[in-house]
């Protein structure tokens, strides 16, 4: 596993998103675990998760309790294992994603996640994403009094743009280490973000980073529109023996040394294809074939 920096942490290259681990279409807690034990037997440090990952309108924080648990019965050593969870979101019963904020919800969120985590502090602590019936800055000055009163080590934003992550970073200083967007080779829409991350020093860590891309979408002829551009994955993955999977997550290593992708999995053979990526280097050949493909 190569290594990146978050903050004045060391993390894995590729990180585990357990957010497919609790909500619908979840394996079972037998499953589950042992897919966060692949990950860590992987070499995987960094585990994402909110406090809304789970089924609409039960069982709140099903997530950081299973991560919890997943921990607590691992046989090796986690403590260098940061566990990154968000708030400012929920999951009501009709299946959306409600948005809440507000300073009061937020203190109120983190204090539930710190004890379903089981922790004194929580290593990463993340705004899910902006409500607009909030002032921006009210919402991470809520993050900036979680990691002055010691219950948060480091903050981050996520779903979130160029002006917020300035706002964010005026507001937080150097308490700020990270940025969560959705970015994959399908979706590239924070190319922005991505730079203001590296110009900032701030890990930018992508969501669903093969875009919703299904394994048998990149792995044969696609029908779903736009991905035809995506054989050039294909071809790579075939030319070096590995997945497309890991091909995809490779190239978004290579686009800044400030990215480390946070892929789901809900199976421990995707967690131990994926976490395989740290260590596919891209010749210049093949990262300009990508990168001209993705266009």
């Amino acid at each position: 596993m190569r290594y990146r920096t978050l903050g004045d942490l060391r993390v894995s290259a590729i990180g585990l998103g357990a957010m497919p681990l609790s909500i619908e279409g979840r394996p079972d807690e037998t499953r589950a675990l042992a897919t966060v034990h692949a990950a860590l037997d992987a070499g995987v440090t960094l585990l994402d998760t909110a406090d809304s990952y789970h089924l609409p309108g039960a069982e709140p924080g099903h997530n950081e309790r299973l991560l919890a648990r997943a921990l607590a019965t691992y046989g090796g050593d986690t403590s260098d294992v940061l566990v990154a969870t968000k708030g400012g979101r929920g999951r009501p019963a009709d299946g959306s994603w409600s948005t809440d904020g507000s300073p009061r919800h937020l203190k109120s969120a983190a204090e539930a996640s710190l004890k379903r985590l089981g922790v004194e502090a929580i290593g990463l602590y993340q705004l899910h994403k902006p409500d607009p019936g909030v002032p921006f800055e009210e919402s991470v000055g809520a993050l900036r009094e979680l990691v002055d009163e010691g219950k948060v080590r480091l903050a981050g934003v996520s779903n979130t743009d160029v002006d917020r992550i300035r706002t964010a970073h005026a507001v937080l200083g150097d308490r700020l280490v990270s940025v969560q967007n959705r970015y994959s080779p399908a979706v590239r829409d924070s190319e922005a973000e991505l730079r203001l991350c590296a110009e900032l020093g701030l890990a930018f860590l992508p969501w669903s980073p093969l875009g919703g891309i299904s394994r048998s979408s990149l792995d044969g002829p696609s029908r779903v529109p736009g991905e035809a551009r995506l054989g050039a994955f294909r071809a790579v993955a075939a030319e070096r023996g590995v997945s497309p999977q890991q091909v995809a997550l490779a190239w978004l290593l290579a686009r800044s040394p400030v990215v480390v992708p946070i892929p789901g999995a809900s199976r421990p053979q995707t967690v131990r294809d994926s976490a395989a990526a740290a260590e596919l280097v891209l010749g210049a050949e093949e990262s300009a074939w990508l990168d001209a493909a993705v266009q």
